[in-house]
């Protein structure tokens, strides 16, 4: 039997990296004849990158799926530049080249290079592709609406000769083909609203539109108009195979070996069903001490029960993740921690898997992230939003107002390396999004995020449309191999 060698690219971040990683699980667990080697590039920040992958390495079937640490590179681009992503992987490409040649010189007649498979970010590895005579396909760990987008702004770029960028501020409601509704133009990506960034952005999709295919982390229920647009937008053709989950969580040892989160979870042991709101922004989330300030202002005064994983920023001009405080009581009111001592939890780092999955929570603020998206999916949470970055406001605005799966916060709030703003959301504003999420316990929303819930398990099982989709996306990677 002959078998496949896929090479698996991501970008070299949490949030990216764990969903291509459990997408390599879901392949080889589907099919004997694949397996995969998933090339991890050196990230030139600080991160908890290297304990996942410590973490990662004992757990998976070295014979099927193998992490191949690259080298580091030096680069002088600045992380904050729209064009970081190409001059990372430039640099990283001989590297890649390397690790490959090295995989196809090991292959036997048993086992042959297939396919790459490039995070969405570094669609240039096309061409690395072509020079092993490979087909390449491109991993989308965002939503199918989202990539309708790329493709339709592509569009109106190259072909109606649009300057994207004049939609910055703009109180403009744009028709996007992906949308059943207008979107506001506040609620695009910010790197498409950036001069220095939209050209580099864009570029992902005009190549993406001449790969063999789109694994996209989404499924045929949450989105039909998006996917059912894509075709039409010029898109190849689209593997939706999500949800795509890390649903064990990731967990993080204390010194004394125990495991951090071990004392949320006994807390929230003690909370009766739906009553706690929980409040977890992602691996880069973190806000301002007066934003932090009106937050608790806000918990306070909902009388809500709350689990609040608040992080400190990076000293200002330094790139890296957020960190757990020493002791939070410094950045929050006075008092604060001792008055809601009977009613929240103030925590740092957050097990999210493990939370959202607790009985106790009710509801989520959350960044919108797709991955987070899909767990509060996945576990039946719904969803406040509080977009900071990347493509969340979309996200949050396909939530809001297309899905009708969450209520608002603040939709258009960005906390960007491009977009960094002053702008504080009030206490008032928190606490009403808040009161809205937790107390409409027998909204249509509510039903609704229950009735996705149960389409969003249904599709990974056998003949779910995710798994119908696995299957095709594996034809297609087994009768396109050289």
């Amino acid at each position: 039997m002959t078998s496949a060698e896929l090479v698996f690219v991501p970008t070299p971040v949490m949030g990216h990296l764990v969903s291509m990683v459990e997408m390599a699980k879901l392949l080889v667990d589907r099919d004997p004849r694949l397996s995969i080697s998933v090339l991890i590039m050196k990230p030139l920040f600080d991160s908890e990158l290297d304990s996942y992958t410590s973490s990662l390495a004992a757990s998976l079937d070295a014979a099927r799926i193998r992490l191949i640490h690259l080298p580091p590179v030096n680069t002088d681009v600045e992380i904050s530049s729209g064009n970081f992503h190409n001059r990372f992987i430039e640099s990283n490409k001989p590297h890649i080249k390397r690790a490959v040649a090295d995989l196809a010189d090991s292959a036997s007649s048993t086992r042959r290079l297939a396919a790459f498979v490039m995070d969405m970010f570094y669609t240039t590895m096309i061409d690395l592709a072509g020079e092993f005579g490979v087909p390449s396909y491109v991993f989308f760990t965002s939503s199918a609406a989202c990539l309708g987008l790329m493709l339709h702004l592509q569009s109106l770029q190259d072909e109606q000769h649009v300057d994207i960028t004049e939609f910055k501020d703009s109180a403009t409601e744009l028709d996007f083909p992906s949308f059943a509704n207008p979107l506001p133009a506040k609620v695009l990506p910010s790197k498409v609203l950036t001069k220095e960034s939209v050209q580099p952005f864009l570029e992902h999709a005009k190549r993406i539109r001449a790969i063999k295919g789109i694994i996209v982390n989404t499924f045929a229920e949450l989105e039909p108009h998006a996917l059912g647009s894509l075709a039409g937008l010029g898109a190849p053709t689209v593997f939706p195979v999500g949800p795509i989950l890390n649903l064990k969580g990731e967990t993080k040892n204390k010194d004394d070996g125990s495991c951090r989160g071990d004392d949320v979870m006994e807390w929230l042991d003690e909370q009766s069903p739906s009553s706690v709101v929980f409040l977890c922004f992602g691996s880069w989330g973190c806000f301002s001490a007066d934003q932090v300030k009106e937050i608790a202002r806000a918990l306070e005064q909902s009388r809500h029960r709350f689990l609040w994983s608040l992080r400190q920023p990076p000293p200002k001009g330094k790139v890296d993740v957020p960190r757990d405080f020493v002791d939070p009581a410094e950045v929050l009111p006075e008092g604060f921690l001792d008055r809601t001592a009977g009613v929240g939890k103030v925590i740092g780092w957050a097990p999210q898997a493990t939370v959202l999955a607790h009985p106790a929570v009710g509801g989520f603020v959350s960044h919108c992230g797709w991955n987070s998206t899909l767990e509060s999916i996945w576990f039946g949470v719904p969803v406040a939003t509080w977009p900071l970055y990347a493509e969340q406001q979309f996200n949050a605005f396909e939530l809001v107002v297309e899905l009708g799966l969450a209520v608002e916060i603040k939709m258009d709030y960005y906390k960007d390396f491009m977009m960094e703003r002053d702008f504080i959301v009030p206490a008032e504003k928190i606490e009403g999004g808040i009161r809205k999420l937790m107390e409409d316990v027998d909204s249509q929303r509510r039903k609704k995020v229950n009735e996705v819930r149960e389409k969003s398990r249904k599709t990974l099982a056998e003949g779910g449309s995710s798994y119908m989709s696995l299957g095709h996306l594996i034809e297609d990677i087994l009768s396109n191999m050289p």
